[in-house]
């Protein structure tokens, strides 16, 4: 498929796709299905309640962002729904019906490149001009200890994620792009989620990447990679940015220079939130951690 070089379009599905698989933090087995969407947005419901309509995403639903993004719609839960989010986002799509089966997002190989796949064989239906990227006035900031995030007005939609791990295969990475849905699919989609040897037993003795495999993220020993080879030279930081564009995928890409650095769902959604009411500034509540995460 040939992608845009740019967001001046609407678009939606031409057709239904299906994708199935396990939950990284659960564990069980879920199932997804996109189809084209009556109404513009994103918007989330269930196989198993096909006679209630899908509700349109947003911040507000926001309900745990413990190294995933949950969301909390009505009596429900859905959690790590940030790389669907991102391919929804990053290809340009506009409007989708999302219905799922289970309580987590399918984490398939851990990036978002299965998702883009998904949406180019649905393929996709030209839905008319569309409004210029949500406008930004004024700067805003949000801090969590040595970690912020900002978005700046900006005539350009630029994204930059910056990380530092002490373990010594990641380091110190940056890595910065104007965004559009080919600069998406070729440089960030293919990034795999990641996290550490010494950190697996801990997590998931907390009930979470119940579903995590050498196949479906990265893994971090030290000076090493446990699964390499990886798809590029900086792929943890790019797979950071890839979580950003998909929390960010909540209210809407802006038309700004959004920086992360040492970023987090936490950070990410708290953004998305800003962006939808606005303010000149806000700072997370204090309490929460402010150490580097894996994605």
């Amino acid at each position: 498929m040939n992608w845009s070089s740019d967001y001046s379009r609407c678009l939606g599905l031409a057709s239904a796709v299906e994708r199935q698989g396990v939950g990284l933090h659960s564990g069980a087995p879920c199932r997804v299905r996109l189809q084209p969407g009556a109404e513009p947005g994103f918007r989330l419901g269930w196989l198993d309640r096909p006679q209630q309509a899908p509700l349109l995403l947003q911040p507000s639903q926001v309900a745990d962002t413990r190294l995933c993004t949950t969301l909390k719609l009505g009596d429900r839960q859905v959690a790590t729904v940030e790389h669907l989010l991102a391919a929804l986002a990053g290809t340009g799509l506009t409007q989708v019906e999302i219905l799922v089966e289970g309580e987590e997002l399918p984490l398939l190989d851990g990036s978002a490149l299965p998702w883009v796949e998904a949406i180019a064989e649905a393929g996709l239906r030209d839905l008319g001009p569309r409004e210029p990227l949500m406008p930004l006035t004024e700067s805003i900031t949000l801090q969590q200890g040595l970690s912020f995030v900002t978005a700046l007005p900006s005539e350009r939609l630029l994204i930059t994620a910056a990380i530092e791990f002490p373990q010594a295969a990641i380091g110190r990475q940056l890595f910065s792009i104007e965004l559009s849905p080919a600069s998406f699919v070729e440089q960030i989609a293919p990034a795999r989620t990641f996290g550490f040897r010494e950190q697996v037993e801990q997590l998931q003795a907390a009930g979470l990447i119940r579903g995590g495999a050498l196949d479906n993220a990265l893994v971090c020993d030290g000076a090493q990679w446990l699964n390499p080879p990886l798809r590029f030279s900086d792929e943890p930081v790019r797979h950071k940015l890839l979580d950003l564009i998909g929390d960010l995928a909540l209210v809407g890409l802006p038309q700004a220079q959004v920086l992360a650095f040492r970023g987090s769902h936490a950070l990410h959604t708290s953004l998305a939130a800003a962006l939808d009411r606005r303010p000149l500034s806000l700072s997370l509540r204090p309490g929460r951690q402010d150490r580097p995460t894996a994605a």
